[in-house]
């Protein structure tokens, strides 16, 4: 043991450093303090009826009617207790909360990846800090895409055991690979797995070319044998997720339209428009180098010293404004003037960073270099989307799965981890082979001109490549112009944004530039073996921590932290109208909150059943309504149908006020008419206008379900809701003849069964969304009852695959262990 830990010295203090440093990066949660992150209060609205259920019964349901009217639970939360890598994470979590466990990760798989690189320890954990520390890592923990986070933390060690089973481990590479791919599915966002797989695609191009030109084409097919059957263990330890969320897909916004469009490439994933809606900027790309080229964040960037404070005082201080407000209002102003919708901040890789990438494009000689060059290449081209659709439109249409995901400049964590990494190969080359390359000297020098020169344009004369206008800067002027009243003064007002603008971006020009110059100046005098190679590893790593570790606060910091209690009662702070409401003790009525957007926000799903909620995969049908029913206005008939009794209205100055709807269907009614329609499109015209207690609109294809014949009006008849559960509800009903009853309950096909006293019967789909059966007379009992074979079907591959992983792993460590000891023996 004593040996193991003098061995493994170096990798347990640098693990050590990697402690201390999220320690001090996040004392707040240290402190009992947590993030108030906007899709983390969704996801609790989303969750909260689940979670009720879940502390009750011992289990969370598998369907819940807080949102949309009802979608399965596994697409907002998953319990995957089968699943090995659940309980892996669990325990790092119970060690290092959220999100002091997602920078770790980050930091150990970085590490990990530039080990197997055989990159000495310290420079290897240089590496990991580049890697980790990029802006949008942390920019996407303030915003609470926690899934999307742990996802780009995976991704180094995956790639790391790729490389491993390309260099010849056919045991712990294989064995690593199904762990780490494990964990990468685990996290569950499937969008930055794709993109690691693009990356990896390139890098087995690369892999068989090398194989082709060595002679060692049987060790590439035998390497990727093994890694094959160790993603298909990967992939069946997260059956689970995998084969229910892929059936939720094809029914869901992901999938197919039920109502045929002009634009056919529109029936199958995103619409392209709404794809490419967050697409990285050309231009933008110098924000790699200097983080507020771009202005930075879309708001929250300027103070009191702002030209537009300064303005607001000198304009309206006569009349009233004092400087505290003139500061709150610069601090709403919207600094960021690139293409995209809005931004939390840019993509920064560390200038000094870029720098040793640019010259290790010159001096690397290395295999790895033209993989890290060609993938970065398609990276920064993909993530450009709208604007140079050229090789974008290529992917979003052939590609498969590629128009199933949204905000493509998201691709960018790939270059975010392959810049880097050529970063510290760079340094790795200088340090090894310094005296072997040619002219080294001034493709040191002219790299610190280009890059450095860059940034002294940008902070000398800015203007002359930047324009700090967008394509919306008419829009504001109008905009300020109808809130004063006075045009001249909402041009001064805007020219002084666009001064703030230009000074914020030469600020972090002159910035960018003293932290080239500090790198350049490094590795100059390593080059003239002025410094130690130790020296430089060291120098730089504090360098390149200051400067991502200062860019990263501008986002997350302390401020970005409040007392745990309060992020929930603030968020879901329980309204006089919520109170009101939830004095009705029926078991299904639904509410819609028109106070805000009520279909991308889940916080009245907190409080209600609601019609709206927060989701970015809603069931087709549910997104077809939205588009044909509530475009412009709302259709009252189709809130009937879902049992929507309560409105919300109002806004935060007025308060809010409550109209109760006597029109609602309820829960469960008999129809005296059921009409056929021959598709889609006709039955969603059919629910623009009706009366849904009389009469139900049915398509053809259920005919086969439904016998007419028998079918009598419904005279005298009743049917209540008697036990309410979300993936269980009983109803008793009682009526003299066969009669055709609908629910205001989602139709899902894939799970829902309904029972007549214990007798299963076909579900009929009504109204386009609704669930409906055809009923026999008399007094009797209906149960709907949701239970997916899916699941059932995922859970015990889950358990099958994670049995085998853990003995995976078990062989790996006890064979290592016993050629160790025959190693020592021998010796």
């Amino acid at each position: 043991m004593k040996n193991w830990f003098k061995e493994n010295s170096a990798h347990l203090i640098v693990i050590a450093i990697f402690v201390a440093l999220v320690f001090f990066y996040f004392t707040p949660v240290w402190q009992g303090q947590t993030l108030a992150q906007s899709d983390v209060v969704q996801a609790q609205g989303a969750q909260k009826e689940m979670f009720d259920y879940k502390a009750q019964d011992g289990k969370a349901p598998l369907w819940t009617n807080s949102m949309f009217g009802g979608m399965p639970t596994y697409q907002i939360w998953s319990a995957s207790e089968n699943n090995i890598g659940t309980y892996i994470l669990a325990a790092v979590k119970t060690v290092f909360p959220q999100p002091i466990d997602i920078v770790l990760f980050y930091l150990l798989g970085g590490y990990f990846l530039l080990s197997v690189l055989r990159i000495r320890p310290w420079l290897a954990a240089l590496g990991a800090i580049a890697i980790a520390f990029t802006s949008y890592n942390f920019i996407y923990i303030e915003a609470g895409h926690v899934t999307k986070a742990y996802a780009i933390a995976f991704i180094p060690p995956v790639i790391g055991a790729v490389i491993m089973c390309f260099r010849g481990s056919r045991l712990w590479g294989p064995v690593l690979l199904a762990l780490f791919m494990a964990l990468e599915i685990r996290v569950n966002h499937l969008q930055m797995t794709y993109y690691m797989l693009i990356a990896l695609m390139v890098y087995v191009i690369f892999a068989l070319i090398y194989a082709i030109r060595d002679k060692k084409v049987k060790e590439f097919f035998i390497a990727s044998g093994l890694q094959l059957a160790a993603v298909i263990v990967a992939v069946m330890v997260n059956a689970s997720i995998l084969i229910p969320t892929y059936e939720y897909s094809k029914l869901s916004t992901r999938g197919h339209a039920n109502i045929t469009k002009v634009d056919a490439s529109k029936e199958k994933g995103l619409d392209k428009q709404y794809a490419y809606e967050w697409s990285q900027g050309v231009g933008e790309t110098l924000t790699f180098l200097i983080p507020n080229a771009y202005g930075g964040g879309s708001s929250g960037v300027l103070d009191e010293k702002s030209n537009v404070a300064k303005f607001l005082m000198s304009t309206f201080g006569a009349q009233g404004m004092s400087n505290v407000q003139a500061a709150e209002i610069a601090s709403r102003m919207p600094v960021y003037w690139g293409d995209k919708p809005f931004t939390s901040g840019p993509w920064y890789f560390g200038a000094g960073v870029l720098f040793l990438f640019i010259l290790g494009l010159v001096i690397v000689n290395n295999r790895l270099k033209w993989w890290i060059l060609t993938t970065t290449i398609l990276i920064l081209l993909l993530s450009f989307g709208k604007n140079f659709t050229l090789i974008s439109d290529l992917f979003f249409d052939y590609f498969p799965m590629y128009n199933k995901f949204r905000a493509v400049e998201s691709i960018l964590v790939i270059a975010a981890i392959l810049i880097p990494l050529m970063a510290v190969l760079t340094l790795n080359e200088l340090i090894t082979k310094a005296d072997k390359i040619e002219k080294l000297d001034k493709k040191v020098l002219y790299t610190f001109i280009g890059v450095g020169g860059v940034c002294l344009l940008i902070a000398f004369v800015p203007d002359l490549f930047l324009s700090f206008k967008n394509k919306d800067h008419a829009q504001l002027v109008e905009s300020l112009t109808q809130q004063v009243g006075d045009q001249n003064a909402a041009n001064q007002w805007v020219n002084s944004l666009i001064k703030d603008r230009s000074t914020v971006a030469t600020t972090d020009a002159y910035r960018s530039f003293a932290i080239v110059l500090i790198t350049f100046l490094a590795v100059w005098f390593f080059i003239k073996k002025k410094l130690s190679a130790n020296i430089l590893i060291i120098g730089l790593a504090v360098i390149f921590l200051f400067d991502l570790w200062s860019v990263d606060k501008r986002f997350l910091n302390d401020k970005s932290f409040m007392e745990k209690r309060l992020v929930t009662s603030q968020a879901f702070q329980e309204r006089e109208v919520d109170q009101l409401i939830r004095m009705d003790k029926d078991l299904s009525y639904r509410v819609i909150d028109l106070t805000t957007n009520p279909f991308s926000d889940a916080r009245a799903s907190y409080y209600h059943k609601s019609l709206g909620g927060y989701h970015a995969a809603k069931l087709m049908r549910f997104q077809e309504i939205l588009e044909n029913q509530f475009n412009g206005a709302v259709n009252e008939d189709v809130l009937d149908m879902f049992n929507v009794r309560y409105v919300i209205t109002g806004d935060e100055q007025k308060g809010q006020r409550i109209q109760r709807r006597s029109s609602a269907a309820g829960n469960a009614w008999f129809v005296d008419q059921v009409t056929f329609v021959k598709d889609n499109a006709q039955e969603m015209q059919a629910i623009s206008s009706f009366n849904p207690s009389k009469e139900a609109f049915v398509n053809e294809e259920f005919k086969d379900k439904f016998n007419g014949q028998r079918l009598g009006v419904p005279v005298n008849a009743s049917i209540k809701l008697t036990s309410y559960h979300p993936d269980k509800m009983v109803y008793e009903y009682s009526t003299p003849t066969e009669a055709f009853a609908v629910f205001s309950e989602v139709y899902y096909e894939k799970g829902w069964k309904a029972f007549v006293d214990g007798k299963e019967i076909p579900i009929i789909r009504a109204d386009y969304i609704l669930r409906a059966l055809q009923l026999p007379g008399g007094n009797h009992k209906v149960e709907f009852i949701f239970d997916p074979e899916s699941h059932k079907l995922g859970g015990m591959l889950t358990l099958i695959a994670s049995i085998i992983l853990g003995l995976g792993l078990v062989a790996a460590v006890y064979y290592s262990v016993k050629n160790d000891k025959t190693k020592k023996a021998i010796t």
